[in-house]
């Protein structure tokens, strides 16, 4: 073994958190958000940014559907607006829709035996709809099917 300087050392210290910040991908600055978007399983969050909102949703599995929660909140954390919650149960295939003011849209399908809850690209029909007052700006909440 070789004595290390401290430069060495602490050379060596930065290029092991780079490595490990890269394989985990971990985001290395603290302003940058972490968003979870591959389909989870029950009680597994979907972390997504929509627009200027936040989104974080997971479901509960109930009988043959999902009983999907989701917070909808500022991505400024220090903004005043407070966060919104809805709930809904989907039948397998059903999708709901949370849209926001700028027209940006997440869309969240329930799998089939409510194992998974998804985000989807869809242009579905809709079911059934909300609209949630919080501060100044609305949210609106939509549900289809197939």
């Amino acid at each position: 073994m070789f004595p290390l300087s401290h430069n060495q050392f602490v050379s060596l210290a930065a290029a092991g958190a780079f490595v490990t910040l890269a394989a985990f991908n971990i985001p290395a600055r603290a302003d940058e958000l972490v968003q979870l978007l591959d389909p989870v399983g029950p009680h597994q969050p979907i972390i997504a940014s929509v627009g200027n909102k936040r989104v974080i949703a997971f479901y509960l599995p109930g009988g043959n559907s999902c009983a999907v929660h989701a917070v909808i909140g500022d991505n400024d954390i220090n903004a005043d607006t407070p966060a919104v919650r809805i709930r809904v149960s989907l039948e397998p295939g059903q999708i709901v829709h949370i849209d926001t003011t700028e027209n940006k849209s997440l869309n969240l399908q329930c799998g089939s035996n409510a194992e998974k809850l998804s985000i989807v690209d869809s242009e579905e029909a809709v079911a059934f709809g909300m609209t949630v007052e919080s501060g100044n700006e609305t949210v609106k909440a939509s549900a289809s099917g197939f």
